[in-house]
């Protein structure tokens, strides 16, 4: 199995926040559980199916107890005003400030062993990542494509479970899968892959300074596949304007390589907010 190297920071639970936590450490904040709803109309919001059941009947929700609700578009401080067999119904108190996401960051994943991919998607998730593009490429295992399509759905939740652990405005779009031609052609901005062939350039060498990074920039990273890139995939990715980057010496395995390079990133944007 061909794995990643990494050669930069390990204090990348620094970097394991939601996209709405606060900058500073505030625990009494951070204690206060967040749902995910589709929709907050006028002062009113409602959480229904699994996670409904979960709140009425694990928690064991009471009205009157107070919740954090986003809908994607804002974060809420909410009470319960009713809770019913198959949905929760909460009464919104008042908006509350959400910070944006230092960077759009992308990650397009190779194809790896679904368990582990599985993992992927929720560190991802857990570290901000705005989308999740699952992507096929020649070292990816047989069949994987098509069994992705029927594990999207699968993805979406363990996606929107993670969301709501780690405070997120709003779950990771999961995209359908692509083949690599298409993923490295239809992106914009700084385009990054991690290559474990020797010559690639740190990762943390092509990071703009930090004056230069804004919310508004937007980072694609492309992972590889547990056998590595071939060279033609190398080159097709160069040419179609992606810098290989390395994490250095060490050895690890595709979904620990694309959460700790993920972490740096993440973690680069994030810093330059507090300067």
């Amino acid at each position: 199995m061909r794995r990643y190297s990494l050669g930069a920071s390990r204090s990348l639970a620094c970097a394991a926040y939601g996209e709405s936590a606060p900058f500073t450490c505030d625990h009494h904040h951070m204690a206060r559980r967040r749902f995910l709803v589709e929709h907050v109309h006028g002062n009113a919001a409602e959480l229904r199916g699994e996670e409904a059941r979960h709140l009425a009947r694990v928690l064991r929700a009471e009205p009157g107890q107070q919740y954090e609700v986003s809908d994607g578009a804002g974060v809420y401080l909410a009470e319960i005003a009713a809770v019913e067999k198959e949905r929760v119904i909460f009464r919104v108190i008042e908006a509350l400030d959400t910070p944006p996401p230092p960077v759009r960051l992308t990650l397009f994943a190779a194809l790896i062993k679904f368990d582990r991919f599985e993992w992927l998607v929720e560190k991802a998730t857990e570290l901000g990542v705005a989308a999740i593009v699952p992507v096929n490429a020649a070292r990816s295992g047989k069949g994987l494509v098509e069994a992705a399509r029927k594990r999207a759905e699968r993805w979406r939740r363990i996606a929107l479970e993670s969301s709501q652990q780690a405070r997120r405005l709003g779950p990771p779009e999961i995209g359908e899968p692509r083949q690599l031609a298409a993923a490295i052609a239809g992106s914009t901005g700084l385009r990054l892959f991690l290559d474990e062939k020797p010559g690639a350039r740190p990762l943390l060498a092509v990071i703009p300074p930090l004056a230069e990074r804004c919310i508004s920039d937007s980072v694609a990273l492309l992972t590889g596949p547990e056998g590595g890139w071939t060279d033609a995939e190398r080159a097709a990715a160069t040419a179609a304007g992606w810098a290989p980057v390395s994490l250095g010496p060490l050895i690890l395995r595709a979904e620990t390589a694309a959460i700790a390079a993920a972490g740096i990133l993440t973690h680069a944007w994030w810093a330059s907010r507090l300067e």
